[in-house]
């Protein structure tokens, strides 16, 4: 009886043992070409940050592969790998296969998803990053310039600190924000985020190919044009621009703050932030805050006040185009200004303070070091130039904006908005603005 008591603690400790080991194996750094991961199975990064494995959305029995944050309750997904096409069963692998791609299998071994990779690697492992990348990279080489493969180049319905956030000239791609299309489903829905570099960069929000809502371009300190923006103490972002790239990029200062940014179904842009305290995510920012976001709601030349009832008038020195349509809320056809131009007989140049700069696709020009003086000049020369400011604000400001068309998704900011001069008849000069 002793013995056999004994044989059954050995075979204890052994099962105790074994599974010990599967649960490490179920939660490892990296992979390799001789490993893989099974539905069950997770990668998780070194920090215990976030995690990646199977999962099923909502009320869906379809597995799809994504990234996770790990310590926060509640499965918030931040990226998905098959999200258009999504696995029927609990028998899916993610491997590493040679030379140097990241494959999903199904139950009958063929390749449902793969990652877009063409460089040719001796070693390739695959790994989970603190900051929530997934990337492909060589066993020996971890410089992120080199990365075969990286999850922050296929962005879901989020972007985490750290994301680049535009486009890759030489690759011809773009990084945007797509929504999901239902809490079941994410694939790509309705909504989509991006950073438009037409004329100079700015963020819109659309449906289709229909604008919805514009942040305003960057003005060297940020993305202009957002009500009630504060500068954040936890994290610092900016705009790169090449020939070959234009992005938007944030960074964490501090890096116990957990916040993401995303496209909500209904398209609107959240940032939110978890509170640990109440373990839940306060929503930090919403955009389109409210109906003067709408793009271009007030036409031409209008200007959108939330304060105001209706929110549409005109700018100072314009009139309604169209001032029956006006009457009954109809403000699609703006305003024109109230004394025509006059280019041979000399325009000038007013200024309007405290606005949400105007659309700058398709209709401006930018000069890096102008002074105002030299904007004004320039534009002057030009009977098409219809407006400009000044193009980076940061330190003592520099540059210039031009705009040659009609202005149009006007706002009023009197916090946050920005200069403008805007070209007028002569005789406007010296009157009062009403």
């Amino acid at each position: 009886m002793k013995k056999s008591t004994n044989k059954h603690t050995s075979i204890i400790l052994v099962l105790s043992f074994l599974l010990s080991i599967l649960k490490i194996c179920t939660a490892i750094g990296t992979i390799n070409t001789t490993q893989f991961l099974r539905d069950g199975d997770t990668l998780v990064s070194s920090g215990g940050v976030f995690e990646l494995g199977f999962f099923s959305p909502g009320n869906s029995k379809n597995r799809y592969v994504g990234i996770w944050y790990k310590k926060i309750p509640g499965n918030t997904v931040v990226w998905v790998a098959n999200k258009e096409i999504p696995l029927t069963s609990t028998l899916g692998i993610l491997k590493v296969i040679e030379p140097g791609v990241l494959a999903l299998l199904n139950d009958t071994n063929n390749i449902l998803w793969s990652s877009n990779t063409s460089t040719v690697a001796r070693n390739p492992i695959l790994q989970l990053l603190d900051s929530g990348n997934l990337v492909l990279r060589e066993a020996t080489d971890d410089n992120p310039e080199n990365f075969l493969w990286q999850s922050f180049d296929y962005l879901s319905d989020t972007t985490l600190p750290s994301t680049k956030f535009g486009w890759n000239y030489v690759t011809g791609r773009e990084n945007y924000l797509s929504s999901w299309k239902t809490n079941e489903d994410p694939s790509p829905g309705n909504f989509t985020f991006h950073l438009d570099p037409t004329g100079y960069p700015q963020g819109i929000i659309k449906s289709g190919n229909l604008t919805l809502c514009r942040i305003g371009p960057w003005n060297g300190v940020r993305l202009s044009g957002i009500p009630n923006a504060r500068q954040d103490p936890t994290y610092r972002y900016g705009l790169f621009m090449s020939k070959n790239k234009i992005y938007y990029w944030e960074e964490a200062i501090d890096k116990s703050v957990i916040s993401r940014v995303t496209l909500s179904q209904s398209g609107v842009v959240q940032r939110r932030t978890w509170v640990d305290r109440i373990q839940d995510w306060i929503v930090y920012l919403n955009i389109p805050a409210d109906i003067c976001d709408s793009y271009k709601i007030c036409g031409a030349y209008g200007r959108c006040n939330i304060g105001n009832s209706p929110a549409c008038g005109c700018l100072d020195k314009f009139v309604p185009k169209d001032p029956e349509g006006w009457v009954r809320s109809d403000w699609s056809n703006g305003c024109i200004r109230r004394t025509p131009l006059n280019c041979q007989k000399g325009d000038v140049f007013l200024k309007y303070s405290g606005i949400k700069l105007p659309d700058s696709r398709y209709s401006s020009w930018i000069n890096e070091s102008m002074t105002l003086e030299e904007c004004e000049v320039a534009c002057l020369k030009n009977c098409s130039c219809m407006a400009y400011t000044q193009l980076d604000i940061s330190r003592k400001g520099s540059g210039c904006l031009f705009w040659f068309g009609d202005l149009v998704d006007i706002r009023d900011l009197p916090t946050d908005g920005q200069d403008i001069y805007i070209r007028m008849a002569s005789s406007e000069l010296g009157k009062n603005m009403k």
